[in-house]
């Protein structure tokens, strides 16, 4: 692509939907980029309720479209690519993918997180086959099953107590001795009949005995090192595994060249990096809350100072 767009926004969340509205209401030349759906994983989100001002028992995925519509609405140029690197120093900035390449004077990066892994032996191998990361997407693939759930956190209960309307029991494998969600939150969870927890207990290893679905796992206490099997039932055939371990942001095509914090992307307070005209928002970015509201509160500084940036270098 030859044009030189004013600002190119990586990332159809919060953060990049809402940095595209407001770039594309300053009258910017506007970009934004996304390798997949829009959303990132507030789009995988069964209701959402602490955005303000949504509708009453509106989904991730319907609160994202009406976020999508608003962001076109003002201009914004979409394109569907995967960005494999980036050169983010001198005046224009360049972004390639696998379609085309893309340059801008200034840039937002908005690529958010993805799921960590649950860490377990042979788990790339039954993702999509037993294993998942997204509970909305895959409950119904486990309706009157049993299922197991990795992780101690808010969304770790918040995804178990959701797949207890789909599976026969749920299971939560903390790997500590207690949980880290909020009491309200755990008094739900000791109080539904269909949740168990296993204390002290990690996913070591998952396998299938000559089949091609997840139907057995070794699991490891975390004090003593003691494993056990766990079978899939004989009339179920397979189990399912979900990881909610937390997330791990998507910053690796630009580690060498920005600061990073445990791989979040270091900013100040309005969203610049170290590197002139290149800013970065929501879930990518080293912060202490990461919400939808925070998001597009991100998104919205950042297209404002990229404006400034702009204006300031004379380069609109």
């Amino acid at each position: 692509m030859n044009t030189i767009y004013d600002v190119m926004i990586l990332g159809a969340g919060p953060a990049g939907l809402t940095a595209a509205l407001y770039a594309g209401r300053s009258g910017l030349n506007t970009l934004l980029l996304e390798q997949g759906q829009d959303g990132g994983q507030i789009a995988l989100t069964d209701e959402i309720e602490n955005y303000p001002g949504q509708l009453e028992g509106e989904s991730g995925a319907a609160l994202i479209a009406r976020m999508s519509a608003q962001a076109e609405r003002f201009g914004a140029v979409r394109a569907r690519d995967v960005i494999r690197s980036a050169e983010l120093t001198g005046t224009v900035k360049t972004l390639a993918g696998l379609q085309n390449t893309y340059r801008a004077h200034a840039v937002i990066l908005a690529s958010g997180a993805t799921p960590r892994p649950i860490g377990c032996k042979n788990e790339e191998q039954y993702v999509g086959r037993g294993i998942s990361y997204c509970a909305t997407c895959d409950a119904g693939f486990f309706r009157n099953k049993a299922v197991y759930v990795a992780g101690s956190s808010s969304i770790a209960v918040e995804e178990a107590l959701y797949l207890t309307g789909f599976a026969r029991e749920v299971t939560l494998l903390c790997g500590r001795e207690r949980l880290s969600a909020p009491k309200a939150l755990q008094e739900r969870a000791f109080a539904q009949p269909k949740l168990h927890i296993l204390w002290n207990t990690a996913v070591a290893e998952v396998g299938g005995s000559g089949s091609a679905v997840l139907d057995r796992m070794v699991l490891k206490n975390t004090e003593s090192g003691a494993e056990t099997v766990v079978q899939a039932e004989r009339q179920d055939g397979f189990f399912g595994l979900f990881g909610f371990l937390g997330f791990q942001p998507s910053s690796r095509l630009f580690a060498d060249v920005l600061d990073t914090d445990g791989g979040y992307l270091v900013t100040d307070e309005e969203m610049h990096t170290k590197l002139p005209g290149v800013f970065a928002a929501g879930d990518i970015r080293k912060k202490s809350l990461r919400q939808v509201v925070t998001a597009a509160a991100d998104g919205a500084i950042a297209a404002v100072q990229a404006e400034k940036y702009l204006r300031k270098s004379g380069l609109i």
